[in-house]
């Protein structure tokens, strides 16, 4: 019987955080696929895990390399737990290509949840949670471009980003979004020095030294929606109304599928009969 591939998440700081679920799977399973085998090591030894488990190197730089060799264990009935220096695996860390991999091997895969710095960034930033997209780490030699395809954007959005180029991507972004724009630039969560900055994307720029230290997520608000064009809006009430359905009928399509108010919708209709 082929084993599992549990996906674990592990903190991302504070190791109070890494759940007992986690320290039990780590316990049981026959091998660990880590980024860093030294600090996952180190990770055992905190969670005062006997180590059974092997240990084996699994990064960005051996991935294509390492995925065979471990279906390969999982097909001869080995459980491999996969994590990461911190956080969760294949968020933006190594684990994607393992997965699919599995998946297709017909392997089953199982998760631990835990820590997240893109999501504790988020919720802690005081920035609208109901929907974002998570970016990761913007292209080097392209960043300002893309942060301008990305500056109608009305999700908020969320970066990681190298503490040695931090201020600069903050005012690439400043230039790209407008320098008014909300956003909050969060480092070292959970740990020691954990700090939470807010402002707009123009004052955390001006206030952001050369180069800072610890791993930093930058989260920034989505775009303001443009106020609906009522006029327009209200011919296509009317050309409805043209059609043989009711103006309060008309308005309430027409509202749902532009977000004005239907009310404003129903009373600049009317004046466009008028006029």
């Amino acid at each position: 019987m082929a084993g599992t591939l549990i996906l674990v998440g592990t903190p991302i700081g504070n190791l109070k955080d890494a759940s007992e679920r986690a320290r039990e799977t780590l316990a049981r399973v026959h091998l660990i696929a880590c980024e860093d085998t030294r600090r996952t090591g180190r990770l055992l030894e905190a969670l005062r895990i006997q180590r059974r488990a092997r240990l084996v190197s699994y990064f960005e730089g051996n991935e294509r390399k390492q995925t065979p060799y471990l279906i390969e264990q999982l097909e001869r009935g080995s459980d491999v737990a996969l994590v990461t220096d911190g956080g969760m695996p294949a968020f933006s860390d190594p684990g994607f290509r393992l997965v699919r991999a599995a998946i297709a091997a017909g392997i089953e895969v199982d998760v631990v949840p835990g820590p997240a710095a893109a999501i504790a960034a988020l919720v802690v930033s005081g920035l609208p949670t109901d929907r974002f997209a998570f970016e990761g780490f913007l292209p080097r030699k392209a960043r300002l471009a893309r942060l301008r395809e990305l500056a109608g954007e009305p999700r908020t959005l969320l970066f990681f980003e190298s503490p040695q180029r931090l201020r600069d991507m903050l005012r690439d972004a400043a230039e790209a979004f407008g320098p008014t724009r909300p956003a909050a630039v969060v480092r070292e969560l959970t740990k020691l020095h954990q700090e939470i900055r807010r402002g707009t994307l123009g004052e955390l720029a001006d206030a952001t030294p050369d180069e800072v230290k610890g791993e930093v997520t930058v989260v920034v608000g989505g775009a303001e929606a443009a106020e609906p064009d009522l006029r327009a809006l209200a011919s296509q009430v009317n050309e409805l109304v043209d059609q043989g359905l009711s103006r309060k009928e008309a308005s309430g399509r027409v509202a749902e599928a532009s977000g004005a108010g239907r009310r404003a919708l129903y009373d600049a209709s009317l004046q466009g009969e008028d006029a």
